[in-house]
């Protein structure tokens, strides 16, 4: 727990355009900034959530022997760098470093390699005499000398970088960046495929987490949305769900002020789907407890429709219709972002608009994430 009292609740209201929009309550700007006797203020500009390789994960289920891994990330909020390392899923130690980021050597307590134990994380000294400037791009190389065994990892981030000189959209071990400029919210998105950036082009920053962020400059915004994730069931290739990773991947970041969750399409259309809404409202609700209680403002959001999508049926839009009514209207959240009426057809609301859809049915294109950034909306975010 961080001692922070919850954030008063916010008020679904609309847009002059009329997409509904949310209220999210914004740091004090000392704490967004200032220092403390312990140093600066740390918090997430870059993150990522990690799931165990599967067998089809070749380079990650063997792991790497004097690997070397360079990833390419967009930031958030500027400043101080240091990085964040996590092998969630590892039964062994690994060795890393040498690392450097754009260039400059990072270290561990003055060290330029240290042990990351299993299960846990390793977190560099401050990088010496680099700041970066709000949404800069990062470059990390890190050297994995090995043999790591299997290594925890994001599986597409829709961006591209290497393992030994082949590229790959995967980042293996770096689980975040954290810097000190963060002027403005600070934000986990705990999120699926939609916030992951499926339907946006790779290397384009355009998934709808990027897109608030470039509104909020100064904000701080970690992306932990998972492909295929569900907020109630784990699944060996799409991960632990929404509740049993939500201590790790959300409340293990530093100065976090809001969580916003937005789990639950998956829910309903993997195998075995839910029928009712109760199941997923009580899963809500226990995510909402957790947030309050470790001091954060927790936001909701509304399940986008999915009608074209393979396994849509006029049932399961029934149920989450349902489910967002009570999200809506039932008070789990502090505040609610309704990405439904961002997202729908007001001709035929159970699917996406046409303008909006990438063309499954179920992932918004670039402009369908913009709708769904601009549905959060600043004046009350700032």
């Amino acid at each position: 727990m961080n001692g922070r009292r919850p954030a008063r609740r916010g008020v679904l209201y609309a847009t002059a355009a009329g997409v509904a929009a949310v209220a999210v309550g914004a740091p004090n700007a000392r704490a967004a900034q200032g220092t403390g006797s312990a140093g600066p203020l740390w918090t997430a500009s870059w993150a990522t959530a990690q799931t165990a390789p599967t067998a089809s994960d070749r380079v990650a289920a063997a792991g790497l022997t004097d690997g070397v891994c360079t990833s390419f990330l967009r930031l958030s909020a500027g400043g101080r760098v240091r990085l964040r390392y996590a092998n969630a899923f590892g039964t062994a130690p690994v060795l890393v470093g040498p690392v450097t980021a754009d260039g400059r050597p990072v270290t561990f307590a003055g060290r330029d390699q240290e042990w990351l134990a299993a299960g846990a994380t390793l977190t560099s000294d401050a990088v010496e005499g680099l700041r970066v400037a709000d949404g800069a791009r990062l470059s990390v190389r890190t050297r994995l000398p090995g043999p790591t065994g299997p290594l925890s990892f994001h599986r597409n981030t829709h961006a591209w970088h290497t393992v030994d000189g082949v590229r790959t959209r995967s980042v293996l071990l770096l689980s975040g960046v954290e810097t000190t400029g963060a002027r403005g919210p600070v934000l986990a998105v705990l999120g699926d495929s939609i916030a992951e950036g499926v339907g946006t082009p790779d290397d384009a920053d355009m998934r709808w987490p990027d897109q608030l962020a470039r509104r909020l400059g100064g904000s701080a915004v970690a992306n932990l949305g998972i492909s295929g994730n569900r907020l109630l069931r784990d699944d060996p290739r799409f991960g632990p769900s929404g509740q049993a990773r939500f201590d790790r991947d959300v409340l293990g970041l530093p100065g976090l002020r809001t969580v916003l969750v937005h789990l639950g399409v998956n829910d309903l259309q993997h195998p075995p789907g839910q029928s009712e809404p109760a199941p997923v409202l009580a899963g809500y609700r226990q995510l909402a407890l957790r947030a309050r209680g470790a001091g954060l403002r927790v936001v909701g959001a509304t399940i986008t429709p999915f009608e074209g999508w393979t396994r849509w049926s006029p049932e399961l839009d029934s149920v989450r219709r349902r489910i967002n009514r009570a999200v809506l209207t039932g008070g789990i959240f502090d505040a609610v972002a309704d990405f439904d009426a961002a997202l729908r057809d007001p001709g035929r609301p159970s699917r996406v608009l046409p303008a909006y859809d990438s063309g499954d049915g179920l992932h918004p294109g670039p402009s369908g994430h913009k709708a769904l950034a601009d549905a959060v909306d600043r004046r009350r975010l700032l």
